[in-house]
Protein backbone atom coordinates (compact mmCIF):
# COMPACT_ATOMS: atom_id res chain seq x y z
CA UNK A 1 0.00 0.00 0.00
CA UNK A 2 1.46 3.33 -0.96
CA UNK A 3 1.52 6.35 1.32
CA UNK A 4 -1.21 8.25 -0.50
CA UNK A 5 -3.71 5.40 -0.18
CA UNK A 6 -2.94 4.95 3.50
CA UNK A 7 -3.35 8.64 4.27
CA UNK A 8 -6.52 8.77 2.18
CA UNK A 9 -8.08 5.90 4.15
CA UNK A 10 -7.15 7.55 7.46
CA UNK A 11 -8.60 10.88 6.34
CA UNK A 12 -11.79 9.25 5.06
CA UNK A 13 -12.52 7.47 8.31
CA UNK A 14 -10.76 8.72 11.45
CA UNK A 15 -10.36 12.38 10.58
CA UNK A 16 -14.00 12.57 9.53
CA UNK A 17 -15.01 11.01 12.83
CA UNK A 18 -12.77 13.41 14.77
CA UNK A 19 -14.22 16.45 12.96
CA UNK A 20 -17.77 15.24 13.65
CA UNK A 21 -17.02 14.78 17.35
CA UNK A 22 -15.44 18.26 17.44
CA UNK A 23 -18.56 19.71 15.79
CA UNK A 24 -20.82 18.05 18.35
CA UNK A 25 -18.64 19.34 21.19
CA UNK A 26 -18.81 22.92 19.87
CA UNK A 27 -22.60 22.73 19.51
CA UNK A 28 -22.95 21.28 23.02
CA UNK A 29 -20.69 24.01 24.42
CA UNK A 30 -22.64 26.77 22.69
CA UNK A 31 -26.02 25.51 23.93
CA UNK A 32 -24.98 24.61 27.47
CA UNK A 33 -27.38 25.88 30.16
CA UNK A 34 -24.89 28.29 31.75
CA UNK A 35 -24.20 30.23 28.56
CA UNK A 36 -27.56 32.00 28.34
CA UNK A 37 -26.31 35.08 30.24
CA UNK A 38 -23.23 35.38 28.01
CA UNK A 39 -25.33 35.14 24.86
CA UNK A 40 -27.83 37.72 26.13
CA UNK A 41 -25.03 40.17 27.01
CA UNK A 42 -23.40 39.70 23.62
CA UNK A 43 -26.71 40.17 21.81
CA UNK A 44 -27.35 43.47 23.62
CA UNK A 45 -24.02 45.10 22.67
CA UNK A 46 -25.47 47.19 19.78
CA UNK A 47 -28.16 48.64 22.08
CA UNK A 48 -26.03 49.63 25.08
CA UNK A 49 -25.70 53.30 24.10
CA UNK A 50 -29.00 54.03 22.38
CA UNK A 51 -29.42 57.56 23.74
CA UNK A 52 -25.88 58.84 23.06
CA UNK A 53 -22.62 57.55 21.60
CA UNK A 54 -20.11 55.92 23.85
CA UNK A 55 -17.58 58.34 25.31
CA UNK A 56 -13.81 58.11 25.23
CA UNK A 57 -12.32 56.11 28.06
CA UNK A 58 -9.05 57.79 28.88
Amino acid sequence: MDTYSLLREIADSWVLLAMFIFFLAVVAWAFRPGSRKVHEETASIPFRHEDKPAGDRE
